[in-house]
Formats: structure tokens, C-alpha cells, sequence
């Protein structure tokens, strides 16, 4: 039975009423066929399609061709379909929205060397910023992961001073990897085919051609060094660190890949649903009568210039409106299609669809529950260990440049044969990276419990008050910090007066002149 049947119009044999009845039997048609699509869909992933069919199709979409495919196809939707955009926005600003803090040992206390200016300043410089470190970057990146599955990062160190620029590569054009053949989990080297557009000196002519190029994995670095593999260059000085999720095998695979089959289903339910809703809206009244009669009620019913009108007809002709109860399709029953959607980019589907749904409450659609804290915080820690080995590799270069700001040396794994860079002395290369909480707390309640931390005499004045500038949310707090220390490292509190610091500077057996000075 259609739809104009249920509203009570089976004997209507007006002509445009048999039209509409058509329009909405069509759709209704459309809604079950989505429906079976989704059910063939679901059908095509369970286990009586067998384990080797599943297994074959998962091989044949890690092909270069299905990889370049399946990314421009999550590039696309995280543009155009609204979920996926904002489920990427998302994720993104729950990773990144607070900025990571990073700081090495300055070496002021011990006397040891300066590793941290070192650090930062590779994550000051503008170049660097723009390509890697900034917030920008930053975002760019993880929205990155969630298209494409992979960000490359290639590292240029100056032979001389040490000091290294990080850029990214286009993961599209990254076709190959080649590994340890005794360990997979090692790489060895990265493949990169693509177009390389120059200008001509003379005409300034754009030419393009294609190119291939191998670079070495960050860290690998064997004895003999081929110039070419496969009749193709390799570019000893820059190396590549991978950053990659959900892999299968040795490519990773975007986060919203497996949300396009239901961002794309429920996109077509909810066009279905509003072009249904559009056709309804178009049967207002139900006319009945001898014909003639009802064709003059017909135009008195279209002169009406505005609801509350009045329509003068003939006695024998009857004019009702159509009832609605019953007839519409509630666009909360495609809930489900979004509730898949969020499943895939790892949200609730209250925060996706920024909405609690009919029967749930406002705090519930803007509170981020445990599990989604943990899938953040987890993907905090794959940027915190990319961070630790490009930033260890910085300072790796900084050393053994001729010219570098740190001393040391090079040891070799006797059983391994990796080389380990060593710093000169007792200095330090610990990174520390601290994340802000995800969860909002109150800064009232961060100040009270540092305070209180404080008032027990056990803190540090210095890490007292780094964890206040944290808590306030200052960004540079190294840079802060170190306007407050002396150059042996100590605090300088700025409640303290002058008087105070040369009598503590004459305890210490310093000159109290000298310590005024550095005040």
C-alpha cells in the first residue's frame, strides 16, 4: 500500500494526485533499496563470506593505485560531507587544541651543556612552524591521519652548524617501503614517485617530469651506502620518519575510511527523507465532488493568496485537509547510519551529531566519555614518541656537525652495530612532553591543588611554578622560566627584594654585588 492510500486518497483519479502518488511510491522504493544496500553491505563483512575472501580483498586494497584511491576518496568526503569534516575537527582539537609543552635539561644546574636551547630552537624556527611544529602544522596533520593514514616527516641537516629543517612529503606519492628482510617492524628505506616542475633559466618555462627517489628511514644507517636502487637516486641526506595508523602491512590506513560507507548512507537517507517530507508538503487538501464541480473548487482553492483565505465552491463539492498522522518518516531513525560514523572516527555520536538525541540532555552531547579520552590520549602518545625520535635525531646532528652547538661522541652496539650518539660529560638529552588534560578543568580548582602542593615545602619553586603557567594556559613557559633563573639555575622569586638576595648570595659564599647584578 502507498502512501496517499494510507492518507485516505485510494479513490482520488486526479491527475496530479496520481502523480504524486508516483513521486512518493518512489521514494518509498528508494528508502527499502538503501535499506538492502546497507544489509548487502553489512552481509559482505560477516564471517560466511569467508576469512580467505576477506583476507584477498584487505591484500588487494593495500595496492598503490587502491591506496591513492581510498585517500582521495577521504579527502574528498572530509571536505564535502559535514560528519566526517567535523569528526576530524574533532579529533584534532581534542589531540592538539592545548598545544604540547617540550624542554631538555639547560644544563644551568649541573654545568653540563645547553640541550634544550637546541630543542627549541628547532621548534621556534619559522620554517619549521610552518611545516611541522606550529599549531597549524599540527592540525594539518592529524586531519592528515585521518584522510590518508601516514604523515612523512624529511629532515635537512646542515653539514656544518647541525642545525635541521623538517619538512613533510605528500603520502600519496609515497609507493613503497623496504625493510629489515629479518625484521619487518625495520625500515630501511622509502619510495617516492611523483612530478618534479622546474623553471627554465632563459624562457622560464614550466616544464614537469616524473621522478623517483629513495630516502633512508631515520636512523638507518649502514656501512656501505648504494647510490642508486633500481637505477633510481637515493638521497642520503634526508632521511624519513613515518608516522602511521591503523596500518595494514606496511601502509596505514585513514581513520575515516571505514565511516564512508555510512557517511555516504546517511547522506542519501537524509536527502530521501527531506524529498519525502518536500512531497508530503505538496498534498494539503482532499477534494471531492462531481468533476466539473471540482475544478471550479480547484481554482478557487489556487487563487488563494495566503493562509486563512477563504474558497468559495459549489454545494456538491467537499474540501478536508489530508491528515499527516501516520505519514511522515521521523529522520531520527537514520540515527543508527551516524551512530556507525562516530564508531568509526572513535566519538560519541552525541558529540558528532553535537545533539542528545530525543531522550538525552545537553551535558550529555558535551561531555567526552572514558573510552574517547583514551582513544585521544592514545593518539597523543604516537605524536609523543614521533616527537622523542625526530627531536633525538636533532640533537644527534647538533653533535656531530664539525661546528655544532654540543659535544660528544659516537658508540657502536657491539652486537647490533647501531650507532649511539653520546653527549659530552654528564649531559643530559631527556625530553620532557607534557600534554594538557583533555578534560576541562576549572583553573581555580589547578591553582588550589598547586598551592597546596606548594604549601607542603616538597615542591621546587621552579616547578611550582611551571605548573601554574601550565594551568593558566601560557604557551613559551620555558621561555618565562628561564627570565627567572640565574645563570647557575637557581629561582629567583620576584617577591624578593634586594636585600634579601645578597644576604642569601653572602650564605653561599657568593660576591652579593654579583648576584644583584644577574637580578
Amino acid at each position: 500500500m502507498g502512501m496517499l492510500e494510507r492518507l485516505g486518497l485510494r479513490e482520488a483519479h486526479d491527475p496530479e494526485v496520481d502523480r504524486l502518488r508516483g513521486v512518493v511510491d518512489s521514494l518509498e522504493f528508494k528508502l527499502e533499496e538503501n535499506a538492502n544496500y546497507l544489509g548487502q553491505l553489512q552481509a559482505s563483512f560477516a564471517e560466511d563470506r569467508g576469512w580467505s575472501q576477506i583476507g584477498a580483498e584487505g591484500q588487494r586494497e593495500m595496492t598503490p593505485e587502491a591506496r591513492r584511491q581510498a585517500a582521495e576518496l577521504c579527502r574528498v568526503f572530509a571536505i564535502s560531507n559535514p560528519l566526517v569534516k567535523r569528526g576530524l575537527a574533532l579529533r584534532a582539537g581534542y589531540v592538539w587544541a592545548g598545544g604540547v609543552g617540550i624542554q631538555a635539561p639547560d644544563g644551568k644546574e649541573s654545568g653540563t651543556q645547553d640541550v634544550n636551547s637546541v630543542v627549541q630552537n628547532f621548534l621556534d624556527d619559522p620554517g619549521n612552524r610552518k611545516a611541522f611544529t606550529g599549531a597549524q602544522a599540527h592540525v594539518r596533520m592529524e586531519n592528515q591521519l585521518g584522510t590518508d593514514g601516514m604523515v612523512y616527516a624529511v629532515l635537512f641537516s646542515n653539514p656544518k652548524t647541525g642545525f635541521t629543517r623538517i619538512r613533510t612529503l605528500d603520502p600519496i606519492e609515497m609507493t613503497d617501503i623496504i625493510t629489515n628482510p629479518e625484521d619487518a617492524s625495520e625500515v630501511w628505506f622509502y619510495r617516492r614517485d611523483y612530478e618534479e616542475s622546474t623553471i627554465g633559466e632563459r624562457t622560464a618555462k614550466v616544464t614537469t617530469r616524473q621522478k623517483t627517489t629513495w630516502y633512508p628511514a631515520m636512523g638507518h644507517k649502514p656501512t656501505r651506502r648504494f647510490p642508486v636502487i633500481d637505477g633510481n637516486p637515493v638521497n642520503w641526506d634526508a632521511p624519513v620518519f613515518m608516522v602511521a595508523v591503523n596500518t595494514v602491512g606496511k601502509f596505514g590506513v585513514g581513520d575515516a575510511y571505514a565511516a564512508l560507507p555510512w557517511a555516504r548512507s546517511y547522506r542519501e537517507f537524509l536527502e530521501d527523507w527531506a524529498k519525502l517530507m518536500k512531497s508530503l508538503a505538496r498534498i494539503a487538501w482532499k477534494l471531492s465532488g462531481k468533476r466539473s464541480s471540482a475544478q471550479q473548487a480547484r481554482s478557487a482553492l489556487n487563487g488563494l493568496g495566503e493562509a486563512g483565505g477563504v474558497a468559495a465552491m459549489d454545494p456538491n463539492s467537499q474540501l478536508e485537509a489530508v491528515p499527516k498522522s501516520g505519514a511522515t518518516i521521523d529522520a531520527e531513525s537514520g540515527r543508527p547510519l551516524a551512530t556507525m560514523i562516530a564508531a568509526a572516527l572513535g566519538l560519541p555520536v552525541t558529540t558528532l551529531l553535537a545533539d542528545p538525541g530525543q531522550t538525552g540532555a545537553r551535558a550529555v552531547a558535551e561531555t567526552l566519555d572514558q573510552p574517547t579520552r583514551l582513544e585521544m590520549s592514545g593518539r597523543r602518545e604516537v605524536w609523543t614518541e614521533t616527537y622523542r625520535a625526530i627531536l633525538g635525531h636533532v640533537i644527534d646532528q647538533a653533535v656531530l656537525a664539525p661546528q655544532g652547538p654540543l659535544k660528544g661522541g659516537v658508540s657502536v652496539d657491539a652486537y647490533t652495530q647501531q650507532e649511539e650518539v653520546i653527549l659530552q660529560g654528564e649531559s643530559d638529552r631527556t625530553l620532557t612532553i607534557t600534554w594538557p588534560d583533555i578534560d576541562e578543568t576549572p583553573v581555580d580548582t589547578m591553582v588550589k591543588a598547586i598551592t597546596d602542593a606548594d604549601a607542603t615545602g616538597k615542591l621546587p619553586p621552579l616547578e611550582t611554578m611551571r605548573l601554574l603557567l601550565r594551568a593558566l594556559g601560557v604557551r613559551d613557559v620555558d621561555e618565562i622560566l628561564e627570565t627567572w633563573t640565574d645563570d647557575a639555575g637557581n629561582f629567583i622569586d620576584p617577591n624578593t627584594s634586594a636585600g634579601d638576595v645578597a644576604v642569601d648570595a653572602f650564605n653561599r659564599g657568593e660576591d652579593p654585588a654579583e648576584a644583584l647584578n644577574r637580578k
